[in-house]
């Protein structure tokens, strides 16, 4: 049976409850199988890794308990649990060389998927107003980002990325799936679930539309209104060294903001089309598993508080050893 036979919809056939879908990964060939496992498991380790070295250096220095490094810590843990929502499936598929799934887990690992990256959106946004604050108001900076302030928005954003997720998944569970269950995908997501629905997604994609405008569109412009201002205000620092310190404290922030916002567009903006091509598992694989592990170093490579921290840290471990 050819792969385009899968996918297409069989006629003339009794509509029945799907009860698991087939997710064909990255690759076909068991060679390839093998190179693609050892890669993500290299990647996931580097990315837990190097996440929680981030955590554990924001933890130990005192220099960088500020609200900057108090949201980068939380991105750190996203990025964590971002990554380990899809890797660790896939690897165990590639082990076991089973590629199904079952609905209610393809249903779980999407509610946590777009919660996760709902948060995103958000934290980054906070992240951005925290940036604006500091180098635009710095003299009520610490009023206005106070620890309450900085616990109102970790918890507002979460209670939206909740919401968001929830939504997605309990409409996406009123939907009819009697046939074909295959995913061209490593992983479950909506664009491609939609395809496979033998019911009217129309409300579903309206629905998705209108939460990428409040979760992805407004914060993307909240940050952009926030970095314009900071970018003036950076222009008229008489010292050179000022407007390099400030830039630097924002460039690693808005490369993370770029590559996010990047991949996200172009991953569901496809999502009238029909076809399920290798572009789409490229920008899978970037929105969850080279973002995550990209993110430590943006932060780190620029920053040498950071750079100082985490020679802290793993001096540490090594006496420890």
């Amino acid at each position: 049976i050819s792969l385009q036979e899968l996918m297409e919809p069989q006629t003339g056939t009794n509509k029945t409850t799907v009860a698991e879908f087939v997710l064909l990964g990255l690759v076909e060939t068991e060679e390839m199988q093998s190179v693609v496992f050892v890669l993500f498991l290299f990647a996931y380790l580097v990315t837990v890794g190097g996440n929680l070295s981030i955590l554990a250096a924001i933890l130990v220095e005192p220099k960088l308990h500020t609200p900057m490094y108090f949201f980068l810590g939380n991105l750190s843990m996203l990025d964590v649990g971002c990554i380990t929502v899809t890797v660790p499936a896939m690897l165990g598929q590639l082990l076991s060389h089973k590629r199904t799934i079952s609905y209610n887990a393809c249903l779980t690992q999407l509610f946590f998927f777009h919660l996760l990256a709902g948060m995103d959106c958000f934290l980054l946004t906070a992240m951005a107003y925290d940036r604006f604050l500091a180098i635009c108001q710095p003299l009520t900076y610490s009023t206005r980002m106070s620890q309450m302030v900085q616990r109102m928005l970790v918890v507002m954003s979460w209670t939206c990325a909740f919401t968001n997720a929830l939504t997605h998944t309990v409409t996406l569970s009123t939907l009819n799936f009697c046939g074909p269950n295959v995913i061209n995908h490593f992983y479950c997501d909506l664009p491609q679930l939609f395809q496979l629905s033998c019911s009217s997604t129309q409300f579903n994609e309206l629905l998705l539309f209108v939460a990428a405008a409040f979760m992805a569109v407004a914060p993307l412009v909240l940050i952009t209104a926030s970095y314009a201002h900071v970018a003036a205000a950076v222009l008229r620092i008489r010292s050179a060294e000022g407007r390099k310190k400030a830039f630097s404290t924002c460039g690693s922030h808005l490369t993370v903001v770029g590559i996010f916002y990047g991949t996200g567009v172009f991953s569901y903006m496809r999502l009238g089309s029909v076809e399920s091509s290798n572009k789409d598992k490229g920008v899978g694989v970037f929105m969850t598993v080279i973002n995550p592990m990209l993110n430590p170093l943006i932060y780190s490579l620029r920053n040498t508080d950071v750079q100082g921290a985490l020679c802290q840290v793993l001096m540490g471990r090594w006496s420890l050893i």
